[in-house]
């Protein structure tokens, strides 16, 4: 049998922080279900980082169908979650149904890959409390704040906890991401 692998987002999400690891797992062999807080078509954003900015630019992306609605996920199902970033996570961070699958991905130990400001939601479950992780550099006061320690780098590896700042980091955060994920899930 497959894995699968869940994504979970919403509404202005970076589009590359979703599609990237959308397709590369898929292309691994993993079945991928993305998962938001309704089944419907979701609006992607493009961060950009543009000369004579202070921070990222946005604009809107792609369009994208949710496979399913957080309040139909049995995480029990998934070998792994991925959690992209862009504004999406400023709002999902508040959604229990959300936050009970989070929490069942830590509790069980399997892998997590969470990238930009993917990090507020698992911050919104205790999920970083003594651990080293990396986020937007904006987020660090943040990531501190919910007890983790924070390191300005293009992934860091904590046990079954990968994360990256942003999706110039890609490459970086899907090779170690898959480096925990075909020890704890391989495609068979």
């Amino acid at each position: 049998m497959t894995a699968k692998i869940l994504i979970v987002t919403g509404d202005a999400a970076e589009s590359l922080e979703v599609l990237y690891p959308y397709q590369r797992l898929r292309e691994e062999g993993y079945d991928v279900h993305i998962a938001a807080p309704a089944r419907k078509q979701l609006q992607f954003v493009v961060h950009d980082f543009e000369p004579g900015f202070d921070t990222y630019t946005e604009k809107p992306g792609y369009t994208w169908p949710a496979d399913v609605a957080f309040a139909e996920v049995d995480a029990g199902r998934y070998a792994a979650l991925v959690i992209p970033g862009g504004r999406a996570p400023e709002y999902l961070r508040n959604d229990p149904e959300l936050r009970k699958i989070l929490k069942s991905f830590f509790d069980a130990d399997k892998p997590v890959a969470q990238i930009c400001h993917g990090p507020l939601l698992t911050a919104a479950v205790d999920g970083l409390r003594g651990r080293r992780v990396t986020a937007y550099p904006a987020l660090e006061p943040d990531m501190q704040s919910a007890g983790a320690a924070f390191q300005d780098a293009e992934v860091v590896v904590d046990g079954t906890l990968i994360s990256s700042r942003a999706w110039p980091d890609h490459s970086a955060w899907m090779r170690e991401f898959l480096h925990v994920l075909r020890s704890k899930a391989p495609v068979t």
